[in-house]
């Protein structure tokens, strides 16, 4: 009897067991489920915005983004700021030595930050719009948003007061009014110290002759 008795709560225990161990894999495979679904639902999500990216981009580049290119007239102006939420547009004089520095700068932001249009103009091409914008100091880059001029940069002041500010510095700047996405710090500038001065000490301009523009560069004479 007390053998039978001993069998009985022997299988009674191997039958509890396996009741617990199904309920245990049963879990498991449950969350083993879930994790697959929430992976596959993860990597869906990431396609879509990978694909959504894509579309914007390719949007962008049809609107001119992506390289730095001269437009011709005040009138190509306002199509272009009407046409891109976020504009770069570099107001500039070919006698402005200056103006060569920025353009190169420029040209590599344009290829970094397709979310934004970089463009240049002449200011001897464009009197109504440089008046109307209060531009004169040259090299100016007017900064827009939406259609609308949010903020300026004017000379090499913000830049550092020197012809050698890296990239960087030019890119911290318009990360600062928006105009870019910038993924760095914008409390403190890329390039810390400078040759000489104070980094933002304003610099001393030249007027260019017959002209009401002033100029940044010491070579901005003709």
């Amino acid at each position: 009897m007390a053998s039978q008795a001993m069998d009985l709560i022997a299988k009674a225990l191997e039958h509890s067991a396996k009741l617990v161990e199904e309920k245990v894999d049963a879990q498991l495979s449950k969350l083993n489920e879930m994790e697959e679904d929430d992976l596959e639902r993860l990597k869906e999500r990431r396609l879509e915005a990978l694909k959504k990216a894509q579309k914007q981009k390719q949007e962008w580049l049809s609107k001119g983004h992506g390289e730095y290119r001269e437009i011709s007239s005040e009138k190509d102006f306002f199509g272009e700021v009407k046409d891109s939420k976020n504009v770069v547009c570099h107001f500039y004089r070919n006698s402005t030595f200056r103006c060569k520095i920025l353009d190169k700068h420029l040209a590599i932001l344009a290829k970094k930050h397709v979310e934004t249009k970089f463009i240049k103009l002449n200011v001897e091409k464009a009197p109504f719009l440089t008046e109307r914008l209060r531009i004169k100091v040259i090299p100016t880059l007017a900064l827009l948003l939406d259609g609308k001029t949010k903020d300026y940069v004017v000379g090499f002041t913000d830049l550092g007061n020197t012809d050698e500010f890296p990239t960087e510095m030019l890119e911290w700047r318009l990360g600062c009014a928006d105009v870019i996405n910038y993924s760095g710090n914008l409390m403190e500038p890329p390039t810390v110290t400078q040759r000489s001065g104070s980094k933002f000490t304003k610099v001393e301009k030249k007027t260019i002759r017959g002209r009401g523009y002033d100029s940044d560069s010491d070579s901005g004479d003709d």
